[in-house]
């Protein structure tokens, strides 16, 4: 189904018809938004061929770079504004997952275009005709190539949005999967500095033990020096106060 039939399916589910046939609510203010997005991609799209237009006619593009600069800020401004929507309706349960899904698909199509409207900025070598012919209506019915496949990768190249996002989720999966394997690796390393901790707290308790038996000892130690050295001074001194033998005679005389 094209890009319009998907669109003008999703306008029908998003309007709620009473009995009569009219319309008893206004079309969801998503799909208004999302409007407005596609034409700011489209004004872009010509602003771009414009611009390159110019270069070749050796033109000033000054005011036309700004002005496609400030247009591609505002695009991604509404796609965040439409993710917001489309997230918030969801998980209140506005829509249904079928529809939110379908929601999904077209926002991931403005992605696309976003980032292959600001490729095609930088690159002043694109081709004008192909990026405008993309955004106008029916000009793949006038078998004009879809410029949106011609700068797809190769990864992605004529697969569906479902297709596309289940290979995102398998690149998701095996990203998980190597940050599971790095966290239980992380994990062993400050398990293992745990323990590298605890050796050393108690290497620590030990070394403080050492010091203060060696510490013990020698206060010990000096303590017997101190009682030796007292000893020896009070030998000294009771021998130097016994009488000779030469006066020891004379007493004896």
């Amino acid at each position: 189904m094209s890009r319009a039939g998907r669109r003008s399916q999703l306008l029908r589910a998003g309007s709620v018809r009473g009995v009569g046939g009219d319309c008893s609510m206004a079309p969801d203010p998503w799909f208004s938004t999302y409007d407005s997005t596609c034409q700011t991609a489209q004004e872009i799209a010509e602003k771009i061929q414009q611009r390159n237009q110019y270069e070749r006619n050796g033109e000033n593009t000054t005011k036309l770079t700004v002005t496609i600069r400030a247009l591609l800020q505002k695009l991604k401004e509404k796609i965040a504004l439409l993710k917001d929507l489309l997230l918030r309706a969801v998980s209140t349960h506005q829509i249904t997952q079928l529809e939110g899904d379908r929601r999904q698909n077209l926002l991931d199509d403005l992605v696309t275009r976003e980032r292959l409207l600001l490729t095609s900025f930088k690159n002043e070598g694109a081709e004008p005709d192909l990026i405008r012919s993309s955004l106008m209506t029916g000009g793949a019915k006038r078998g004009v190539p879809n410029p949106w496949l011609f700068e797809e990768p190769e990864e992605t190249r004529g697969l569906g949005f479902d297709e596309i996002r289940e290979q995102q989720q398998q690149i998701i999966q095996e990203q998980d999967a190597g940050l599971d394997a790095l966290s239980s690796i992380i994990s062993r390393q400050k398990q293992m500095g745990q323990e590298i901790g605890n050796e050393l707290n108690e290497q620590n308790e030990i070394i403080d033990d050492l010091a203060n038996l060696v510490e013990n000892t020698d206060e010990k130690l000096r303590t017997e020096t101190r009682r030796v050295n007292l000893v020896d001074r009070k030998s000294t001194s009771c021998g130097s106060k016994l009488p000779s033998s030469r006066q020891t005679g004379n007493l004896h005389e």
